[in-house]
């Protein structure tokens, strides 16, 4: 698809995880003493490894990421505006367990294991539980969607 003159475009940009924002700075950096056409730089947080840059054309972006430690390379195409909506939007998830649900580990090497909610943070989307299925008290935290709640704090089980 080729571009419009004047007309700005999205494109998409890997990186190392952990690396996104290090590597926007750096581009950040580069176009600004090098003069050239970046109109924005989005680091997602529920996306890793990835950013968006916007440009007028392909060429603007690959000489800005080029020889930058951590960019892995320009993801060919054009990235829409609706593609990165979800991943721009939106605060926190809503977590739905709270302190003294029982819970099954469903990733994570604790796999099948069931455990009693201590703390929800659902700011940083974590819930810290204590594992049941030990014969003793070891405390961890998780993120919250490693886990599915299995009884309600008052629930009684038949």
């Amino acid at each position: 698809m080729a571009t419009i003159k004047g007309r700005k475009m999205l494109y998409a940009i890997r990186t190392t995880a952990g690396q996104e924002i290090n590597v926007a700075v750096m581009i950040e950096l580069r176009a600004k003493a090098q003069h050239y056409p970046l109109y924005s730089i989005i680091v997602p947080d529920t996306l890793r490894g990835t950013i968006f840059i916007e440009a007028e054309a392909p060429y603007h972006v690959d000489r800005a990421i080029y020889r930058i430690k951590h960019v892995r390379g320009r993801i060919p195409g054009l990235v829409s505006i609706d593609e990165i909506k979800r991943h721009i939007t939106g605060g926190p998830a809503q977590i739905s367990i709270s302190p003294g649900d029982t819970v099954v580990i469903i990733s994570s090497p604790l796999k099948g294991m069931k455990a009693k909610v201590v703390r929800v943070d659902a700011l940083k989307n974590e819930v810290t539980v204590e594992l049941l299925d030990l014969p003793y008290s070891h405390t961890i935290t998780l993120r919250a969607d490693y886990v599915k709640l299995y009884k309600k704090a008052g629930e009684v089980s038949k």
